[in-house]
């Protein structure tokens, strides 16, 4: 019994135990080393100009046996000397793949699977013996290699008819927690080779049992076995853009995601340089139903030259990108390091920034090519964009505002904010918008009037993301956006403000009564610059708007300690009810009171804010009228 090298022990258990997450990983990397083991047979027929063999020649085959609790994995390829097994299985974390790469390098672009050197040893994840019998090319000896694990191994001669690998592993025995022999059921086996190697460029074969009616007979079966080829060898994302339709990239897409509807954007891109990789991209036509849940689980399926290390993975997308769905497969990453380390991998961050620029990119000459697609998409996925920008305290706002679509007042349609900014008339100072639930109710806002009279175009945000956005938005082109509902729209003369200052001096009395009647209710009243047929409206002072406070007092789990913005009533000096409330403090001030309250309350269900007790003021309301 020999010894594994340099601390090997305590490698295989810490590899065994803590590197892979997934137990069922291990074929995947058998398969892996097998089709590697083949690789480097061919490129060194190739480089000796062997025309005795041919690629078509070559397989995998994988053998499960209940009776005696084996499976096998066999190659056709390279094989091993008694020296490379003593080098590349008695050394954990020594790869044969990778110094065959290294010394390939000069020669020719060599992409191997495997390259760290661990993968086989998952197969003790699952086995409590692995046999390994091997016959290198052009060689009469065969070498069989064993352990039980830790322990050790041993190399001794045995017999094989033909060049390659087969490793045999003894399945452990079930457990209440762990079913072993689940790894000898073919469904389960050919749905492993679909998930991790499907794109392995050599066949993978199985003896697959059958049933078929017997000949001559209408409802008697037989079975049979046939050798069924269980991967689908090339993948669709490593073929020419100019040799796929959209028929089979769209094909591709609902068999791959399980979607029923063809996507709305199909993204296919090869990248080489600093990260070499190829990616195919989708945008759906529609939004899962758990997009917008804490459910949803954003990422893209991460191959390493065709073999899936994860099923999604989350860094390679950001945000406010993760409606895409797709793949990325980079030669770049080895295929046998752990899903912890991978998120920290370089060459990972790398393609993420190539595919953020390149979907953003895509977005960007949708919404100047096809418009109309664009708005689907926007409606399905603009929130997502939105909470882009305001997320990571807008470190991505200007990667993202020229994405974002908002209802214009003027156009009576979506618009860009470009489009917005290139229609403003030159006196005009602030790009305005208007918060509410919806665009007929925002259209109505009593705010909006004096902007309107003026000639300038609004935006309308009906998201409850969008007034946070424009928060961290400030400006564009340089023009600062204003609230409708904020104290200074900038569109009073200073004859304006003098006169209404005069005005507010004379009323001030009466102002501050009102104020004091509601009780705390409101920060303060004052004559409003921008109503004109309104007599009233409510709108903050501070950083929370009447907006924010509804959407932060609607998030779960706030109970206590509710957000509460500065309120403050306006009221139309202009309109006919200011003469019954000056009139009222001189003779009536109980009956003022009244009225202070009525009009705070209306202003209230104007913005979309129930009042306290529908009972009471309509009571009030009647009581009022009865007079």
């Amino acid at each position: 019994m020999k010894q594994f090298k340099a601390e090997s022990k305590r490698l295989l258990e810490l590899m065994i135990n803590s590197i892979y997450t997934h137990k069922e990983i291990f074929l995947r990397e058998l398969i892996s080393n097998a089709s590697d083991a083949i690789d480097k047979l061919y490129y060194r027929a190739l480089s000796e100009n062997n025309t005795g063999l041919n690629r078509d020649d070559f397989v995998i085959r994988i053998v499960p046996d209940k009776k005696n609790r084996t499976l096998t994995i066999t190659d056709n390829g390279c094989g091993m000397t008694k020296d490379e097994m003593e080098a590349d299985l008695g050394t954990i974390a020594k790869s044969g793949s990778l110094n065959f790469k290294r010394d390939m390098e000069k020669k020719e672009d060599i992409e191997l699977i495997g390259q760290f050197g661990v993968g086989f040893y998952s197969a003790f994840m699952v086995s409590s013996r692995v046999t390994v019998l091997s016959r290198a090319f052009g060689s009469d000896e065969a070498w069989k290699w064993e352990s039980a694990g830790t322990a050790g191994y041993t190399i001794d001669p045995c017999e094989k008819a033909d060049r390659g690998t087969e490793v045999i592993l003894k399945l452990k025995d079930d457990t209440d927690d762990e079913k072993y022999g689940e790894f000898l059921d073919t469904y389960r086996l050919k749905s492993l080779v679909k998930k991790y190697s499907d794109y392995i460029r050599y066949p993978i074969k199985m003896d697959v049992e059958k049933s078929r009616l017997k000949e001559g007979s209408k409802d008697e079966y037989e079975t049979y076995t046939e050798n069924e080829t269980l991967n689908s060898m090339v993948p669709l994302w490593r073929k020419n853009k100019n040799e796929i339709t959209k028929e089979q990239y769209d094909q591709f897409y609902k068999d791959k995601f399980g979607d029923y509807e063809n996507p709305a954007k199909t993204i296919h891109m090869y990248t080489e340089g600093a990260s070499n990789f190829h990616a195919l991209l989708y945008i759906p036509a529609h939004a899962p139903y758990n997009f917008y849940t804490r459910d949803y689980e954003k990422g893209l399926q991460l191959y390493s030259n065709g073999v899936l290390i994860m099923d999604k993975c989350a860094d390679l997308l950001p945000d406010y990108f993760s409606f895409v769905r797709g793949l990325v497969d980079s030669q770049d990453l080895s295929l046998n390091i752990s899903r912890e380390m991978l998120q920290h991998d370089h060459q990972l961050k790398l393609i993420a920034e190539r595919i953020e620029k390149k979907i953003r990119s895509e977005l960007e000459t949708m919404l100047k090519n096809d418009r109309e697609d664009y708005e689907k998409f926007y409606k399905n996925f603009g929130l997502q964009l939105k909470y882009g920008v305001y997320q990571d305290y807008g470190i991505h706002k200007e990667a993202l505002q020229d994405l974002l679509l908002f209802y214009s007042s003027g156009e009576k349609k979506l618009t860009t904010l470009k489009e917005y900014a290139d229609r403003m008339k030159e006196e005009q100072k602030y790009i305005y918008y208007a918060c509410g639930d919806a665009i007929d109710r925002v259209d109505k806002l009593p705010q909006t009037e004096t902007v309107k009279d003026h000639g300038y175009e609004i935006l309308y945000m009906t998201d409850p993301v969008d007034e946070f956005a424009v928060s961290m938005l400030t400006k564009y082109n340089g023009k600062e956006f204003k609230s409708v509902s904020a104290d200074d729209l900038g569109l009073e003369t200073e004859e304006e403000k003098k006169a209404a200052a005069a005005k507010a001096e004379e009323n001030k009395d009466m102002l501050a009564f009102l104020k004091d009647s509601l009780g705390g209710k409101v920060s303060s009243v004052i004559l409003s610059q921008k109503l004109k047929t309104h007599p009233v409206c409510l709108s903050t002072s501070g950083a929370i708007s009447m907006e924010m406070e509804k959407v932060l007092n609607s998030m779960p789990n706030v109970e206590k300690d509710k957000v509460k913005s500065q309120r403050v009533l306006e009221i139309n000096a202009n309109h006919p009810i200011f003469e019954k409330l000056c009139g009222l403090y001189q003779t009536d001030k109980d009956t003022l009171k009244a009225y202070a309250s009525l009009l705070y309350e209306q202003a209230l269900l104007i913005e979309g804010v129930p009042v306290d007790d529908p009972v009471d003021f309509s009571n009030r309301i009647c009581d009022l009228m009865a007079k």
